[in-house]
This record gives structure tokens, C-alpha cells and sequence, in this order.
């Protein structure tokens, strides 16, 4: 018997639970079970923060893919392959190219990430921190470090502040 690979395939956007659940289904009627061992939606959870809440959310890595880890042959590739939504394998024509195990740990395992609803120039109240309660207008926002700078008053003089994007939230103008 062939090694297992990963394998991604096209579907419709949105419909990528669906196709999830249908493969599964599949493999069970069909006791695939040793020849499709996974069926996997990669998601990442994202903190937003709006109005000074802040709530994680589950989005998809990835929309319109769903990562098969199956034995290539006929039968799977031939139910995999006619599942409804389902388009196509990635890879030229009706070849399916194996994704890399290496980036399979990388899709898996993805950081937390946070959004926030401020702009440059948004006045911001601190919410937390050594700062809280101090209030500011944002100078700039840093995405990869996940935080902004805001001008804060200090001994008579404007000072500028490196605050997380957590412990802030947008202030009444």
C-alpha cells in the first residue's frame, strides 16, 4: 500500500464545511477509513476588538481549500473528485501534487492574531496597562508587533506611547 500525502483540493467559497462533512460521510459508507485518514479545514483563531470588546473569532486559513491526508489511487481520487462542491486537486490538470508534510505543520499552527477597529488619528481611550485611563490619538499602528502608538500628556509635554492593541479602545471625539 501507498504512504498517505497530503493533498489540497478546490471548492466552492463557503461551502467548505460542507465538502468537510460529505468526504467524511463518503469514507464512512465506503469504509475509506484507511485511505483517507484526515479531512481538515485549517482555521485560526483572530482576537477582534471592536467598541473596546474584545472576542476571538474562528476564520478560515484558507477559503475555498479543503487538505485531505489520503493514499492517491483511483477510488479515492475518484471520490474526492466527484464530492459535490468539490472543483478539482490542486496541482496541473488532473494531476494532484502532495502539499509538503513541512507546510501542513505550518498551516496547523498559526498564531493568534488580533484586529482592531482604530485608524490613524482615531482618539483612543487605554483601557488597561500602565497607561489606563489616559487618553490619546493614534500616531501609528504596528500590525506585526499588534500594537499602536498614541500621544499622551506627560509633565506639560506630549509623549509618544507604544500601547497593545488589548488595551485600548476607540473614545468619544
Amino acid at each position: 500500500m501507498s504512504e498517505a500525502k497530503w493533498y489540497a483540493v478546490h471548492t466552492y467559497s463557503g461551502y467548505e464545511n460542507k465538502v468537510k462533512a460529505n468526504i467524511e460521510k463518503t469514507i464512512e459508507n465506503r469504509h475509506l477509513e484507511d485511505e483517507i485518514l484526515e479531512v481538515r479545514v485549517p482555521l485560526e483563531s483572530a482576537v477582534e476588538i471592536k467598541n473596546g470588546v474584545s472576542k476571538i473569532v474562528e476564520k478560515k486559513r484558507f477559503p475555498g481549500y479543503v487538505f485531505l491526508n489520503m493514499v492517491m489511487n483511483d477510488d479515492t481520487w475518484y471520490v474526492v473528485r466527484n464530492t459535490r462542491g468539490v472543483t478539482g486537486f490542486v496541482g496541473p490538470g488532473s494531476k494532484p501534487v502532495p502539499v509538503p508534510d513541512e507546510d501542513m505543520i505550518i498551516y496547523a499552527d498559526k498564531p493568534q492574531e488580533v484586529t482592531v477597529d482604530v485608524a490613524v488619528g482615531d482618539p483612543v481611550l487605554v483601557t488597561a496597562g500602565v497607561w489606563k485611563d489616559y487618553r490619546g490619538v493614534v500616531n501609528a499602528i504596528d500590525m506585526v508587533k499588534q500594537t499602536v502608538t498614541i500621544n499622551v500628556e506627560l509633565f506639560g509635554r506630549e509623549t509618544p506611547v507604544e500601547i497593545d492593541f488589548k488595551e485600548i479602545a476607540k473614545a468619544d471625539a
